[in-house]
């Protein structure tokens, strides 16, 4: 407990998975928070600790330099958005591809991170998704992912946010949103040209989202993360 406060005393980073929040909470580092743990002792801890704001449907919740975790799965999330906020989509991609698992979004405005789902998950929708992945750079209408998952549109919806906790749109939005972060950091292309290979139109709309999102403009977001010292140019890439 001591080592904790001394840690949190400093500015450091603390992070909890699981039930661990419960460590955190008597050390006295989550009073006024927004916390998560595992759903199953949510109740407990919010009962236990009313300071606390308790969400049990976040995967995890940063709320400043603490950031709380919930069942042991989500703790992977919880590490790749740890990777993402210090390097960067390009690097937390890789990692999450070297282990075998989906990527995670930044959320610096929201405490909730919500991970879009792979393409293939056994879902009778993953092929309209494996489609929707390979055409982010253009229009996608909720008729066209109904027919590439052979369902109509209202069942698509219902079935969407079922799996992944957002609507299609929203899903989209958060991979055109990855895809674009990654052109940022890995070319040199310019704002309009990210924005058209991600699928959100114009530098304008980027721009929008970007900041809405991370707070960031497009400009500094690649300054931040862009690590390659010879980027492809767009007749390069």
């Amino acid at each position: 407990m001591e080592a904790l406060r001394a840690a949190a005393a400093a500015g450091k980073r603390i992070a909890s998975i699981c039930s661990s929040a419960f460590v955190l909470v008597r050390a006295g580092l989550l009073d006024g928070r927004a916390a998560t743990t595992r759903w199953a002792p949510a109740e407990e801890l919010q009962q236990a600790f009313p300071a606390v704001r308790v969400d049990a449907d976040r995967l995890f919740a940063e709320d400043g330099r603490i950031v709380t975790g919930a069942g042991s799965a989500a703790g992977l999330d919880l590490c790749l958005h740890l990777i993402d906020s210090d390097f960067g989509a390009a690097a937390a991609n890789a990692t999450a591809r070297a282990a075998v698992v989906t990527p995670v979004r930044r959320g610096r405005q929201a405490q909730f991170v919500q991970t879009p789902l792979p393409a293939r998950t056994g879902s009778p929708l993953d092929p309209a998704r494996s489609w929707a992945l390979q055409h982010l750079d253009r229009p996608i209408s909720l008729p066209e992912l109904a027919d590439r998952a052979k369902v109509g549109v209202r069942t698509l919806t219902r079935r969407f946010t079922a799996e992944t906790g957002v609507t299609p749109f929203q899903w989209l939005l958060q991979l055109r949103l990855l895809r674009a972060r990654e052109l940022l950091e890995t070319t040199a292309l310019t704002v309009d040209q990210v924005a058209d290979r991600s699928g959100l139109g114009s530098g304008e709309s980027l721009r929008q989202h970007l900041n809405r999102h991370l707070g960031m403009t497009p400009a500094a977001y690649r300054s931040a993360f862009a690590r390659r010292p010879n980027l492809p140019t767009a007749a390069g890439s």
